[in-house]
């Protein structure tokens, strides 16, 4: 018996307890516009700035910074997941473009202060400025590794 009468006054009860919850969250959230696509973009594409609309949520203001906010954010990245439509977009699911490609030959360059020497390379993998890669020497046939600069040379000699 004690148990049924518990087991009613849990169930009177449970609709007020989840409806003090939601307004607890919706105390402490804020409706904040985010930049969403109104098409599907997939893994790969590099995103320009049309196909964008603003689209308010409700979130915690502290939560916002891990989404993208404005079409800047965007404009020629990369997609590295499937962004749906309506969606908010995180920050991580976008990344720079690859400087250096797989097998196109690029310049290998090791400076040390007044000596340059430059050579071709072709890269073992694709990459970012500031990633460090794997490159075959074309001359010599070895395998070195160095850092993708950012005009698209491979700086090696100096791990």
């Amino acid at each position: 018996m004690a148990a049924r009468h518990l087991c009613k006054r849990i169930i009177r009860i449970w609709p007020l307890a989840l409806c003090v919850t939601l307004f607890a969250f919706a105390a402490h959230a804020d409706r904040i516009a985010f930049v969403v696509p109104s098409q599907i973009i997939y893994p790969g594409q590099t995103i320009g700035n049309a196909g964008f609309q603003e689209k308010f949520f409700t979130i915690k203001a502290s939560a916002a910074g891990h989404y993208v906010m404005s079409v800047d954010q965007l404009v020629g990245k990369v997609a590295r997941k499937t962004l749906l439509p309506g969606q908010p977009i995180l920050v991580t699911a976008v990344n720079e473009p690859n400087l250096i490609q797989r097998g196109v030959p690029v310049a290998l360059v090791y400076n040390t202060g007044a000596l340059v020497i430059t050579a071709k390379g072709i890269p073992m993998e694709a990459g970012r400025a500031g990633d460090f890669i794997k490159v075959r020497n074309v001359d010599s046939g070895i395998i070195i590794s160095g850092t993708i600069l950012a005009d698209g040379t491979v700086q090696v000699g100096m791990q």
